[in-house]
């Protein structure tokens, strides 16, 4: 982690000036706003989040169980080799959680650098430690982002929250914002055994409508696989994501097995000028 690297992508949180290193382990502004850089690699510049909720440790270990056995690299390699055809330089990871997929946007763009950012600090941690070429923000999505304006030339958010008005002013002309959202019957067969929330129907019309008129739909490329899970698998599936906070007292038993629908959209946009 550099303080020099990791300061070219910030301003402050506060008055939005500019952040530059303030060795030892600190970012200031010229207004004298300073605040203190994690030793594990990444800054905080997130006010008050109240009752939001982010990843928990527990959740985040479900996670990397769960994408270990590659059941989800189908869509990191579709996410990869969307971005690598377009070649962007500086990239901003939105809701990064672990980082295994900008992991796998950075491995076929040797070199990019990226920003990893989260509300969650355990997930910023371990987000950064994939790569030297990874900075970490400890940041909340629904604040303005203190990200420098077309400080990145592509934004990545999968199953993330979005700020489309920040996503605009932080991209460069003409950058990609890359979203992917889980597709109608995305893991129905666990939804129809009540392991998991519903997927709300019609998330494609309504991300383009909330996107307005500053981005313009380049691409849209659907993944589907069938998976074949365990149970232990499934145990890992349902505790890594929006469900563990829903989960209720005598929720239904997991399979020792179950064949399960993977199916993702990907929307490639534009930013354009509004």
């Amino acid at each position: 982690m550099s303080l020099l690297t990791l300061s070219e992508w910030l301003r402050c949180p506060i008055c939005f000036q500019d952040l530059s290193p303030r060795p030892p382990l600190a970012l200031a502004c010229p207004s004298g706003h300073a605040f203190d850089v994690n030793k594990r690699g990444y800054v905080s510049l997130a006010a008050s989040v109240g009752k939001l909720r982010y990843d928990t440790a527990a959740m985040l270990d479900a996670r990397d169980a769960f994408l270990a056995t590659g059941a989800y690299a189908a869509l990191r390699e579709a996410l990869a080799s969307a971005l690598a055809e377009r070649s962007p330089r500086r990239i901003v990871d939105v809701g990064c959680g672990t980082g295994y997929y900008l992991d796998g946007v950075l491995s076929r763009l040797p070199s990019a650098a990226a920003l990893a950012m989260d509300l969650s600090p355990v997930a910023v941690t371990r987000a950064v430690r994939r790569s030297e070429r990874i900075d970490g923000l400890v940041a909340n999505v629904w604040s303005p982002l203190p990200i420098r304006d077309g400080a990145a030339d592509a934004v990545l958010n999968v199953f993330a929250p979005r700020n489309p008005s920040e996503f605009h002013r932080l991209l460069s002309d003409d950058g990609v914002l890359a979203v992917v959202i889980p597709g109608d019957d995305h893991l129905q067969e666990l939804r129809d055994r009540d392991l998991l929330i519903d997927v709300q129907p019609g998330k494609g019309q309504q991300l383009v409508e909330s996107l307005g008129t500053g981005f313009v739909v380049d691409d849209v490329r659907d993944i589907r696989s069938t998976l074949s899970l365990t149970g232990t698998a499934i145990e890992s599936l349902v505790g890594m994501g929006p469900s563990a906070h829903h989960r209720p007292a005598g929720q239904p038993e997991i399979p020792d097995s179950c064949d399960v629908t993977a199916s993702f959209r990907l929307f490639l946009l534009r930013r354009q000028g509004v």
